[in-house]
């Protein structure tokens, strides 16, 4: 299994290793974005066997008297940090993998001549914006439409926002049971707004396991019998939720966003969007109008679309 790189037009690539699977864009000076692009390959070929070789420090919880970090990589030491302060519950650092990836390779293009960056790693979003610079982040709900389309091919945006250099946000996370990875909540989606990808990937985590509630025809399964090297072990994950009332959507999304707000007053996340079953919830990003100043963070919802919205927020593009 080798790292691999093709370029999908004049501004993005497509870099590959294994489980890691990125699309990455850059705007400038045509020799400076080259030479990022490359230096990012170069750092990229050898992130995967770095974190193999930690994997059992990564794996392994988080604990609430740890007093140093216990992992050497970058990588695996940037996974361990953002995870540190959600400790008092149940979280390993593989709960900020993608973020903390699309972290450590968006270093490479913050140089003189690269404008704005960004790499896409699954949904979990880091950004590199120099002054002046901002993205479009565009939210598709539905992630079957998505898969094999192209941004820009006129899919319809059920949300999007706009951050730019003067907002902190440089980091953009989902988590939920409707993901790629395991959710021991039911949220079809959790949208988190951070400093860094790998904050905002632990985040969304905690989040979207906290928009919860016991109910007899949700199904769940130990993690471990879903897939052998899970670093949940037996605990128990979501893998269907049935359409509920009303009442316990909004119990669930409240438990959620009281999470949520609580991360927001310690400082670890600017944001969040809560979405379950055609209800949504935000904290800290309030919908604003188009002509909200610059750095705006504030989640605009599609006014053709019925919101509270009816599926997952789990994708993203940035134009």
């Amino acid at each position: 299994m080798t790292a691999t790189r093709a370029q999908l037009d004049a501004t993005r690539w497509h870099l590959q290793h294994g489980p890691i699977d990125l699309i990455i864009g850059a705007d400038g000076e045509d020799a400076a974005v080259r030479a990022a692009h490359e230096a990012c390959w170069q750092r990229f070929s050898s992130v995967l066997d770095e974190l193999v070789a930690e994997l059992r420090c990564l794996r392994q919880p988080v604990q609430r008297d740890a007093l140093s970090r216990p992992c050497e990589g970058r990588v695996a030491s940037r996974m361990w940090d953002a995870c540190y302060p959600h400790r008092a519950r149940y979280i390993t650092p593989m709960a900020a993998v993608a973020g903390s990836v699309a972290d450590e390779l968006i270093a490479a293009f913050a140089r003189p001549g690269v404008s704005r960056a960004f790499i896409n790693n699954g949904g979990d979003i880091a950004l590199y914006l120099s002054e002046g610079q901002r993205y479009r982040i565009g939210v598709f709900t539905d992630l079957a439409q998505f898969d094999g389309v192209r941004p820009g091919s006129g899919l319809p945006l059920d949300a999007n926002l706009t951050l730019d250099a003067a907002s902190p946000v440089r980091g953009i996370a989902t988590s939920g049971w409707r993901g790629r990875s395991f959710s021991l909540g039911i949220a079809d989606s959790v949208t988190v707004l951070a400093r860094t990808a790998a904050a905002g990937d632990a985040a969304a985590t905690m989040i979207a396991n906290a928009v919860d509630l016991k109910h007899a025809d949700i199904v769940r399964q130990p993690a471990s019998s879903l897939k052998d090297d899970t670093d949940l072990g037996d605990l128990l994950v979501t893998v269907d939720v049935p359409p509920l009332p009303q009442p316990l959507i909004d119990f669930a999304l409240a438990r959620g966003a009281q999470e949520a707000a609580r991360l927001h007053e310690q400082g670890l996340i600017e944001g969040a969007a809560l979405f379950l079953q055609r209800s949504v919830r935000v904290v800290g990003m309030a919908d604003r109008p188009a002509s909200a100043p610059a750095g705006s963070s504030g989640l605009r919802l599609a006014r053709d679309t019925h919101y509270p919205t009816e599926a997952p927020c789990s994708k993203y593009a940035a134009c």
